[in-house]
């Protein structure tokens, strides 16, 4: 069964970064430690700041994230105090290495899932993009975790570099035993803008970097997503492209999404984080709003294309009519399909 995730304001999804520091140099990491801190959180501020997002009257879902939180040596404490505070849900996305021997030091009951990044279904493909190495580490961390009894998901961010491997995906991830699978887009921040790229793959990069076109994400994700689905396995991907009868909406104003920096910076679009653009600020543990201009006054704004930011930062990757009005409008990126197994 397909649908569109709708918006919702009965729920808040934390994404916490509780360092920026990791062991590998993804090509596409979105990590900008010029706007987004080098330092890592004590224990005492990962409390507080996880009191301050953990809404008792509504669903939250906690996702910790890094650079790689499991290098974090207190990350099982943050995970038994996100619990106590009742988080609806709590993730940890990793690259799989799972630093600080994590898997004896929590138990299945304490985390609802250990999020793994594969980005290819070769080793070739996937250490290309993430390091050598890292395909096999990251095999070998989530068989571990499944053997152990935890919940399990697999991110695949979509380029340009590893598209044609989406297909190969669906047997690998049953033979794993993971229960969720995430395709990500590819984002226009971090190490993607800069364009650096291994000079051997130039064939496979268009004009605007490792993006997939519109005609063959169209082409191949829904596809592969419900292949997947097909093997038991529920899939979540974003939307991305706006059919002419979709209506276009923010999330910045119908919906509840943190994305939590070490340096107290605290974005509601994952597209701003790259620009000092933050529409709040964590000071002396508090949450406060932030004066001048910032994301939040571009949520509002209502252009043809759909979203502000998209339009602004990868306008290489729109199309026009010959009357100078969009092909197609661009979805909010937060807005997801979920294929769930019948």
């Amino acid at each position: 069964m397909k649908r569109t995730v709708s918006f919702s304001k009965e729920s808040s999804n934390i994404f916490f970064h509780i360092l920026t520091d990791c062991n590998l140099r993804c090509i596409h990491c979105y990590i900008n430690r010029e706007q987004h801190g080098s330092n890592s959180l004590s224990l005492p501020e990962i409390e507080e700041w996880l009191d301050l997002f953990a809404e008792k009257d509504k669903k939250t879902n906690l996702i910790l994230l890094g650079g790689e939180p499991t290098l974090h040596p207190d990350l099982p404490l943050a995970i038994k105090k996100a619990r106590s505070l009742a988080y609806s849900s709590i993730t940890v996305d990793t690259n799989g290495y799972l630093f600080n021997n994590i898997l004896t030091k929590i138990g299945p009951d304490e985390i609802d899932f250990f999020s793994f990044s594969i980005d290819g279904a070769t080793r070739t493909t996937n250490d290309m993009i993430r390091g050598k190495g890292s395909y096999d580490r990251c095999m070998a961390g989530i068989q571990d975790a499944v053997k152990k009894g935890f919940n399990t998901s697999v991110i695949y961010t979509v380029s340009s570099l590893n598209i044609d491997e989406l297909k190969m995906m669906p047997p690998l991830l049953e033979r794993l035993g993971v229960d969720r699978f995430f395709i990500q887009v590819i984002g226009v921040r971090g190490n993607p803008v800069k364009k650096d790229f291994p000079a051997t793959d130039r064939t496979k990069i268009n004009k605007t970097g490792i993006q997939v076109p519109r005609a063959l994400w169209t082409e191949i994700i829904p596809e592969a997503a419900e292949k997947t689905a097909d093997l038991g396995i529920t899939v979540t991907y974003p939307k991305v492209f706006l059919s002419p009868e979709d209506t276009f909406e923010c999330a910045g104003l119908v919906a509840d999404n943190y994305f939590i920096f070490p340096n107290g910076r605290v974005y509601r679009c994952p597209l701003c984080e790259d620009f000092p653009m933050h529409s709040m600020m964590i000071k002396e543990n508090r949450l406060i709003k932030t004066g001048n201009i910032n994301e939040s006054h571009l949520f509002k704004l209502n252009i043809p294309e759909g979203c502000v930011m998209n339009r602004i930062i990868q306008s290489d990757n729109l199309e026009y009519k010959t009357n100078g009005t969009p092909e197609f409008r661009i979805a909010c990126c937060m807005l997801k399909e979920e294929v769930i197994p019948q």
